[in-house]
């Protein structure tokens, strides 16, 4: 059974428009969870909801959002004051423009919806639009309301659907001028760029969802199955990874390919001279 969409409305592009649905398209199922525990009883430690200032404690569901507007004094709102703020985009993704995929910097991308059609009816225009999409070679742009916050969203072909990628406003991001200023700005040399490049060729291959597996999980699951087990546990030793300048980059390369420059072959020892005997 499908998982039941975050968000219903309208794919609008123009005088086009088409019912659809999100549906997220993350899940945490295979990742270790932790909880606290009082080492002294060996019992779970239950966090509790305060009231900052009688110490009552409190329900979850009997709380009410809260905007702090002075110090320590709060505007309350309920769900009648969100539903007046709704705005177009919280029931409709009108496409703004098109982009080219390669002009939106990676660091802006943020959670990956799947956008499915909602409902037969909307099929026929759901695979025009995303088929026009695919053939421009673009990005749609355009905007959504999720948990009651609009956000920028790019919208892109994948396999037979469309799939939505929500993205970090530009004051979100940090700046990374005081990193990458201290980058040379030289050209580097082209012959260790080819030699790199040959590199990175001869390790291409086909992306797998196995590249992705957290190792580190992996291991951390073998440690705590150590300890249930009462029997230890001792990682392979690995070698320390080389922290220090390299003195030879071309030697590097040549070395990572498998290019070492031949030694020269050692100079031959002269014959010791033979005396023959007096007879």
């Amino acid at each position: 059974m499908a998982e039941r969409p975050i968000w219903r409305g309208h794919l609008r592009l123009a005088l086009v428009s088409c019912p659809v649905a999100l549906h997220t398209a993350h899940r945490e199922t295979s990742n270790l969870h932790f909880n606290f525990i009082n080492p002294k009883t060996g019992n779970r430690v239950r966090m509790v909801t305060l009231d900052a200032q009688t110490d009552e404690e409190l329900q979850r569901r009997n709380l009410a959002r809260g905007y702090e507007f002075e110090k320590d004094q709060y505007v309350l709102l309920d769900d009648e004051d969100f539903e007046k703020a709704r705005i177009e985009s919280s029931s409709t993704l009108t496409v703004d423009k098109f982009v080219t995929a390669d002009s939106i910097d990676p660091v802006y991308y943020d959670t990956s919806y799947y956008m499915a059609p909602d409902g037969d009816s909307a099929q026929d225009v759901y695979v025009v639009l995303r088929d026009a999409i695919r053939q421009a070679k673009t990005v749609a742009l355009s905007r959504v309301v999720i948990s009651r916050r609009e956000r920028a969203v790019a919208i892109m072909p994948m396999q037979d659907g469309l799939i939505v990628h929500t993205l970090y406003e530009h004051r979100d991001i940090v700046s990374s001028a005081n990193l990458f200023d201290r980058v040379p700005k030289d050209r580097p040399d082209v012959d260790m760029v080819k030699l790199a490049t040959q590199l990175i060729e001869r390790q291409q291959k086909p992306f797998a969802p196995e590249d992705l597996e957290d190792r580190y999980e992996k291991r951390l699951r073998d440690v705590i199955d150590s300890k249930i087990k009462g029997s230890g546990f001792k990682p392979a030793a690995e070698a320390a990874p080389e922290r220090g300048n390299v003195i030879d980059l071309m030697a590097a390369l040549k070395k990572s390919l498998g290019q070492t420059e031949s030694k020269p072959a050692p100079k031959a020892k002269p014959k010791a001279a033979t005396r023959k005997k007096a007879g």
